[in-house]
């Protein structure tokens, strides 16, 4: 049974950059299920998740989709929707796994993400949830085994438990290396506590603009983040609290984001919370994180106001070899670029770069910072859309289906807004970029409420020269999926860094594969890796116009 991508659109020489499709099974609309369209409670209004990495051990990038479920399967006591596993022939198409690949649901699923967590040479899962996260090991890339509530060993012993210890309502998650010990761990954003047998709805005393919505999440206890080392084995210990990640408040965490930020060696966390001070996380190297978000000008706006942050995007705009992060934030709020302005520092620069206005109206959630068009500058999608179904009533100056954008970058740090898609628009969450029909560029992968999961086609392998360099990284004395690892490419008078990560900032697993856009460059002059060990690598004259494995050398 094969599951196709269609609904192509015309393509125009002016048009859009990407062209929109449905996921779709045989002519059925693959779609994910967050409670009712009336969106009665804030627990059915952030949508389900997605997670991309080659399961299979084909060398095509598959894609997860993570479901949700109804408040009437939750008074019911029933499971969530099942998620699904679509693996991909490397064109855009996918083909739906088999039974030994079923997702059964939780009690209602978030977001995730994908790495080796137990060094087997295969690629794991988390999915994060209302309820308990759970792992999936992949067993040899012939299926999952749910790692803990599963059947008794041979033996008659119970499996062991992840270690993945909570209840909560967990929204994001990523893996890294922390304390640079070789094996996994993982950090999860939480959200904020939710009793369904006692939430207030439409008409119980929350209103916006006039309007009776669901209530939340002012109001509402927010839940402590997580980190949990691994051991190597799937396993996992909480040690949120003597690693000194947890704040004296908590706060209500959507999005998060890995980085070195002050490239000391050791991988920094940035969380975006919701109407409450983002977090930095600074890694201190001995196995402690200290808060510093309001230190480095990363947690409020530029006029020093809390926001409701969504999504995160992480990428070197300026060539600097130092990230920036963007965040998305809710309507009548500008979405804010932190720009690194120094090694330890950051300014917010949205309204300068022409990012800040265009998202007034806006909702923004899922977001990327990539070199979409390939001309050697990075570019920012966002994908927008209301909570309030309320939005389309008159007096909101908003809507509740909106527009996704487009942010293309130039040499001027200074972006020009495009429509990301052709066609309507649509009540969007999490995104997650990715070259799926193997051509250079990056298509994207978008979850919207109450429609179908959209695949929007880049089309920028049809513009005349333009070049672009993948990398596929696979540690030895480091991880093996090379996690944390840093690249710097020189082409010229230019330098092009990235970062190997898995998170995609918003309730989204991306790939570990690094792409560069090159514009008219048909040859890297040095590629640098700073592997995770501590190994450096240099390779000279690296031709472009291909996806290339490096593996970390020997010490």
């Amino acid at each position: 049974m094969l599951y196709m991508l269609l609904l192509a659109l015309p393509i125009g020489a002016d048009g859009p950059l990407f062209t929109a499709r449905d996921l779709t099974a045989l002519g059925e609309a693959v779609a994910l299920t967050c409670g009712s369209p009336a969106k009665d409670f804030i627990l059915e209004v952030n949508g389900g998740g997605l997670v991309v990495s080659d399961f299979n051990l084909d060398g095509h990038l598959d894609l997860v989709t993570v479901n949700g479920s109804t408040m009437d399967r939750v008074r019911k006591g029933e499971p969530a929707l099942p998620s699904a596993l679509w693996l991909g022939d490397g064109t855009g198409s996918f083909q739906a796994a088999g039974a030994s690949w079923n997702l059964p649901g939780g009690r209602w699923g978030m977001g995730g993400s994908a790495a080796d967590v137990d060094g087997d040479g295969d690629t794991d899962l988390v999915i994060t949830e209302w309820g308990k996260n759970r792992l999936f090991l992949n067993d040899g890339g012939n299926g999952f085994v749910l790692a803990e509530g599963g059947p008794p060993s041979e033996a008659g012993e119970e499996p062991a438990a992840t270690g993945l210890v909570g209840d909560h309502w967990s929204s994001s998650c990523a893996f890294l290396d922390y304390d640079k010990d070789g094996l996994l761990d993982l950090v999860v954003v939480n959200y904020l506590e939710f009793d369904y047998r006692t939430a207030q709805g439409p008409g119980e005393g929350c209103q916006w603009k006039g309007h009776d919505v669901m209530c939340g999440p002012e109001g509402m206890v927010p839940v402590h983040d997580q980190l949990f080392r691994g051991r190597g084995d799937g396993t996992f210990e909480d040690v949120s609290a003597t690693s000194g990640f947890r704040p004296d408040n908590a706060c209500f965490g959507l999005g998060v984001m890995t980085l070195d930020y002050d490239q000391d060696g050791d991988t920094d966390i940035y969380v975006a919370n919701d109407s409450m001070p983002n977090h930095l996380w600074e890694n201190q190297g001995d196995g402690t994180f200290k808060e510093v978000g309001m230190r480095r000008s990363v947690s409020h706006d530029s006029n020093g106001r809390e926001q409701a942050g969504m999504g995160i995007a992480c990428g070197d705009i300026d060539g600097d070899g130092r990230e920036d992060l963007f965040v998305t934030n809710f309507s009548g709020e500008r979405n804010a670029l932190y720009r690194s302005s120094r090694k330890s520092s950051f300014r917010e620069k949205a309204d300068v770069s022409r990012l800040g206005g265009p998202s007034i109206q806006r909702l923004g959630w899922g977001t990327g910072m990539r070199d979409y068009d390939l001309d050697g500058f990075m570019d920012i999608s966002v994908i927008n859309g209301h909570v309030y179904p309320a939005a389309d009533r008159a007096g909101t100056d908003t809507s509740y289906a909106q527009p996704s954008q487009l942010f293309l970058g130039s040499a001027e740090l200074a972006f020009r807004e495009e429509p990301l898609y052709d066609g309507a628009d649509m009540v969007g969450r999490a995104s997650v970029s990715a070259d799926l029909d193997e051509d250079g560029d990056l298509d994207l992968v978008v979850v919207q409420m109450d429609g179908p999961v959209r695949y929007l086609e880049n089309r920028a392998e049809q513009i005349e020269d333009r070049h672009w360099l993948g990398l596929a990284l696979k540690g030895t004395a480091s991880h093996p999926d090379a996690i944390g690892a840093r690249v710097r490419l020189v082409v010229g008078e230019r330098n092009y860094t990235g970062e190997v990560r898995t998170t995609a900032g918003y309730q989204a697993g991306g790939s570990t594969r690094l792409y560069f856009g090159l514009g008219a460059a048909k040859s890297i002059d040095e590629l640098h890796i700073a592997w995770p060990s501590g190994a450096e690598q240099v390779l000279k004259g690296v031709a472009t116009d291909r996806l290339l494995a490096i593996e970390e050398p020997a010490r």
